[in-house]
C-alpha cells in the first residue's frame, strides 16, 4: 500500500478519524492536492473507509469519534471530517461541529471538490415531525392516535411501524403497516 510505512508513524498506528487500532489502511483522498504525496492519503481503519467510500454505509453515531480528529493537523483528516459531517449533518450534533471547524481557504475548496455539503435548494425530504430526515426502512412511532379511513380502526399513539416506504411525489407522506394493513400517514404524526 501506499505510504503506510510513513503514515503509520504519523498516526501513531491509530485511525486518524476514529483512533482503531484494527485492519488500517491508507486511504486516498481526492482530488490529489499534492501531487500524489503523502500529504494527499490518511490512515484509516476498514470501518471508516468503507462508510466513506460508500454512503449507504453511514452510520451517524461512529462519526462521533470527529469531535476530536477534525482538530488535526493534517489536512487531508480535515477534509475528510468536513465531508463526514456533511454528508451527516440532518443529525442534530454534526452541524454543531461543522460550525467550529475552521478550514483555510485552500483546504476548504478541496474539501468541496468532491461535492459534498453543497446545499440541495429546492430538494424536499421526508421529516419526522421533530425535522430529522427520515429514508425507507426506517422505523417510526405515532405521537397521535390516528383514524385510519377506511380501515375501520385507530392506530394509537406510541405505536411503532417498521419498515416504512416513502412517498415520493410528497414528502408529508409515507407509507407502513399497522395492524397487518398498509396505510399512507402524514410525517407530522411520526417520531424516528
Amino acid at each position: 500500500m501506499v505510504f503506510e510505512k510513513e503514515l503509520n508513524t504519523r498516526s501513531n498506528s491509530t485511525c486518524e478519524l476514529c483512533s482503531s487500532t484494527n485492519e488500517l489502511t491508507s486511504y486516498e483522498v481526492t482530488p490529489l492536492q499534492n501531487g500524489g504525496r503523502i500529504d494527499d492519503y490518511i490512515f484509516v481503519c476498514s470501518t471508516c473507509k468503507s462508510q466513506i467510500e460508500d454512503a449507504d454505509k453511514i452510520e451517524a453515531n461512529h462519526w462521533r469519534c470527529l469531535n476530536d480528529s477534525m482538530w488535526s493537523e493534517t489536512p487531508a483528516v480535515q477534509v475528510v471530517a468536513w465531508r463526514i459531517l456533511n454528508r451527516i449533518k440532518n443529525e442534530s450534533w454534526p452541524q454543531d461541529l461543522l460550525e467550529m471547524l475552521y478550514l483555510d481557504e485552500e483546504t476548504l475548496a478541496w474539501a468541496k471538490a468532491s461535492g459534498d455539503g453543497e446545499d440541495l435548494e429546492g430538494v424536499e425530504y421526508h421529516k419526522d415531525s421533530n425535522g430529522v430526515r427520515l429514508e425507507s426502512g426506517d422505523t417510526i412511532t405515532l405521537i397521535k392516535d390516528l383514524n385510519v379511513k377506511g380501515g375501520g380502526f385507530t392506530a394509537k399513539r406510541g405505536t411503532a411501524v417498521r419498515n416504512i416506504r416513502l412517498v415520493m411525489d410528497n414528502p408529508e407522506h409515507i407509507e407502513g403497516k399497522v395492524d397487518g394493513q398498509t396505510i399512507v400517514i402524514l410525517t407530522q404524526y411520526t417520531r424516528k
